[in-house]
């Protein structure tokens, strides 16, 4: 037996292994030869591609169900949600006025966000509508047919439109009165109800503590006076309130240039070195209802410090 099982050399082995990559006197390739590999690789080629097609077909069987214009399954959103401009992690809006370069960064973002309302813009691609009433828009039996939308000029927005000097440069933020501006989420055919404008109310919140109503979240938590008298009172052009002509939004897709109107906060007296907690929320019509389960919709909760060094 031990000699039947004689020990190969290393030289032995390589031939060995060369011979099974490749064996020139059958031309086998890894011990197979060329028609059974393109009958393996064949066998593949067509399940492979028989995946591929069913998989093509059953995305394009569904996207036949799918109206590119208007989400075919929308959740009920009795109340539109709201965030702010600029953007802050954690919506938390925090700058020292004598260094720059905190608060250069919310200005460059209201530049960007607020180069769509430029006067010139509005006038060219928008219409001038009718205030008071809904921008109604029927296909009249055309599906989709392009929408127009109504102006929203970014001069309506006064100290907070970033035009001119000396505050608007920097929205306030070079001079501790800052600019955030709130805006409401699009949703597709929404109507508000009762036929009234939007009116935006923010004021000082009071920030509950964990074992406040066994520490779930509070609708709108009890404001004190000396919250409001820190944060001072608050400018909220134009007027506070967005207007019917702004409704309803039909997509992105057929209301190719909607710009969605915005209101802006202008906190001229904030106290410094105070966090604040500020809510802002809507008011005017009977559909918006904030829901205690979805802390964006109807209102958005924000917190600002401002420093001095």
């Amino acid at each position: 037996m031990a000699r039947d099982k004689e020990k190969r050399s290393c030289g032995q082995l390589w031939d060995e292994w060369k011979v099974f990559v490749w064996d020139p006197r059958t031309r086998q390739l890894l011990g197979r030869t060329g028609s059974s590999w393109g009958l393996i690789l064949l066998f593949y080629l067509v399940f492979y591609g028989f995946l591929a097609g069913l998989f093509a077909l059953t995305m394009w069987v569904m996207l036949q169900s799918v109206d590119p214009h208007v989400p075919k399954y929308q959740d009920r959103l009795l109340t539109p949600g709201m965030m702010i401009r600029p953007y802050a992690e954690g919506l938390d809006v925090t700058f020292n006025v004598s260094q720059s370069h905190t608060w250069l960064h919310y200005v460059q973002a209201l530049h960007q966000f607020l180069e769509p309302y430029n006067d010139s813009v509005q006038a060219a691609r928008n219409a001038a509508c009718t205030p008071g009433r809904y921008n109604e828009q029927p296909d009249d039996a055309v599906p989709n047919v392009p929408k127009r939308a109504c102006r929203f000029n970014r001069s309506a927005l006064g100290p907070c439109a970033g035009l001119g000097p000396p505050h608007s440069e920097t929205y306030g933020y070079g001079t501790g009165q800052p600019c955030v501006l709130v805006k409401i989420n699009r949703v597709i055919n929404f109507f508000l109800g009762g036929n009234k404008s939007i009116n935006v109310v923010c004021a000082a919140k009071r920030p509950q503590s964990k074992g406040d109503l066994g520490g779930s979240p509070c609708v709108f938590c009890p404001i004190g006076e000396e919250d409001a008298a820190l944060l001072g009172p608050l400018q909220l052009p134009p007027n506070g309130s967005i207007d019917l002509m702004y409704f309803p939004y039909y997509g992105k897709k057929v209301h190719v240039n909607y710009t969605q109107p915005v209101v802006a906060v202008l906190f001229a007296n904030a106290s410094l070195d105070v966090e604040h907690h500020i809510e802002c929320r809507l008011r005017g019509a009977a559909a918006l209802r904030p829901d205690p389960r979805d802390r964006f919709a109807g209102r958005v909760a924000f917190r600002l410090r401002i420093h001095r060094a």
